[in-house]
């Protein structure tokens, strides 16, 4: 069990409560009990996307076996699950290790001052219930933000959009209140969320048009797994949850690898898929990208609940771009009018790296594009802070555990040779900028934010591999003083000044 922390200093804060700082608390709590530790919260709620979406359901399109946490099993039956089952494990997490007790809720971190005089953080909060703002220290921070601004959706505007008589709503801000039975509803979007929507919505909905400007790429894969259900009447649930992750894993990965080296038969491959879903109830040109395969993230539709509402009629796809928006719908540039009750805008999130916090460095403004990525955790020339980020070609919580490893380790490294303070420092002429890191990832999101990224170098350290075996060895076993990294102590400062 953790040390109890001062109400507002910690050797360590983490940045939220979701999957990401609920896994880094665990580390914590495991391998280092002597060292202090918050959770800031901005939130009333643990839980992060999982609490905070509420669109009819919303779940992940991620097996829980890598979803889920490496220490603890997912027991559920359904690998395939929806957020209130996920919402569950995280809270069975918290409560197993005895996390509840160092979350702070309410608390949005503003801003982040480093000081090397006393290498201590400064964090500028403020209460989300209103008040004045509060500070809170601590000598290392990690930022388990997630990836997307928790304000404001990606929402383009529509020409026209004004003029509609009902409702348009962003899956982001979904009302509590929203009536869709026997309503004509009309989903503008292609990704993971809308092909969730659809599915969900059409059992209710009078009936549900899928509106995209292009497709993408839907794999139907299935809820539960005939082979680990095997495996539980005759293995420890421990080690079928490691099997099956490994295994799981392994699979999303090959299938990556596979897109990148041969992506014609991979398409072929997965439009043959659909074509065995719809057969000639739907224009297989809706289901044909203008990308290969993983240049954006694969859409999985559990036992197919997609494809089903297609065959049954109950949901329909238009290919097409908007023309306006009207009183009763959407005017599509092809002239063709769409009846509609209710507009679903599923276009997509805001990137936001580590939550908007303004970042200084002894009062000097650190931006992070300005900065290297080191090993995709931390960056260069901003002392003791780690940033966890997932994969994106595996689920993101395997990243999760190695970040938590790593820290764990590098924390018992700098305590054993009494250091206060590590930096990744970039002092390498040759080194320089991959162009090609983001070129293969072609979702708009993505796009949309790379001026917001951190600089990504053309070798290791600073070029993250995204490939989780390479990662479990260089983070789980790698040296921790690695020449990049540098080390000091407060003393050896005082005399260098």
């Amino acid at each position: 069990m953790p040390k109890n922390a001062d109400s507002r200093h910690a050797d360590i804060i983490i940045i939220g409560a979701g999957i990401a700082g609920i896994g880094m608390a665990r580390y914590l709590t495991k391998y280092c009990p002597d060292k202090t530790f918050l959770i800031l919260e901005r939130r009333q709620n643990l839980g992060g996307t999982w609490d905070f979406f509420r669109y009819p359901g919303i779940r992940c399109d991620s097996d829980m076996y890598t979803l889920g946490y490496a220490f603890k099993p997912w027991k559920n039956a359904q690998m395939i699950t929806e957020a209130p089952a996920i919402l569950e494990y995280l809270q069975e997490t918290v409560q197993e290790n005895g996390i509840e007790g160092n979350i702070r809720y309410g608390l949005q971190v503003k801003t982040a001052d480093w000081s090397t005089d006393d290498a201590t953080w400064r964090l500028k909060v403020k209460p989300e219930a209103g008040g004045r703002h509060r500070t809170y220290t601590c000598n290392f921070l990690l930022s388990c933000t997630g990836y997307y601004n928790y304000d404001q959706g990606y929402q383009p505007e529509f020409e026209g959009q004004d003029d509609f008589a009902g409702p348009i709503v962003h899956p982001q801000r979904w009302p509590d209140d929203l009536d869709y039975a026997g309503k004509r509803v009309v989903v503008i979007g292609s990704g993971a969320t809308a092909v969730t929507l659809i599915p969900s919505m059409a059992d209710s909905a009078k009936h549900v048009t899928m509106l995209q400007r292009s497709p993408s790429y839907v794999m139907s894969i299935p809820r539960r797994d005939p082979v680990t259900d095997a495996l539980r009447r005759v293995l420890p649930e421990q080690l079928v949850h490691r099997a099956t992750r490994l295994r799981n894993a392994s699979l999303q990965f090959g299938s990556y690898q596979f897109s990148r080296r041969y992506p014609n038969l991979m398409r072929k491959l997965l439009l043959g898929l659909v074509e065995r879903q719809i057969g000639d109830v739907v224009d297989m040109r809706h289901f044909k990208p203008f990308y290969n395969p993983w240049d954006e993230r694969l859409c999985a539709v559990p036992d197919g609940d997609f494809f089903k509402v297609l065959r049954a009629g109950k949901a329909s796809i238009i290919t097409d771009h908007i023309d306006r928006i009207t009183r009763t719908g959407i005017r599509l540039k092809s002239g063709q009018e769409l009846d509609a009750d209710i507009i679903v805008s599923a276009t997509g999130l805001n990137i936001q790296v580590m939550g908007g916090i303004a970042l200084t460095v002894d009062g000097v403004p650190r931006q992070i594009p300005d900065t290297w990525s080191y090993k995709s955790l931390m960056f260069s020339d901003i002392p003791n802070l780690i940033m966890v980020v997932g994969y994106v070609n595996v689920s993101w919580t395997m990243k999760v555990d190695f970040t938590g490893e790593y820290a764990a380790r590098l924390f018992r490294y700098m305590d054993s040779r009494g250091y206060d303070t590590c930096v990744p420092v970039n002092d390498d002429p040759t080194l320089a900028e991959d162009p090609d890191y983001y070129a293969g990832l072609t979702s708009g999101y993505v796009q949309r934010a790379l001026h917001l990224q951190p600089k990504i170098g053309n070798r290791s350290p600073w070029r993250p591999g995204n490939n989780f075996l390479r990662d479990l060895i260089a983070l789980r076993y790698g040296a921790i003083n690695d020449g990049v990294l540098r080390f000091s102590r407060q003393q050896q400062r005082s005399r260098a000044a």
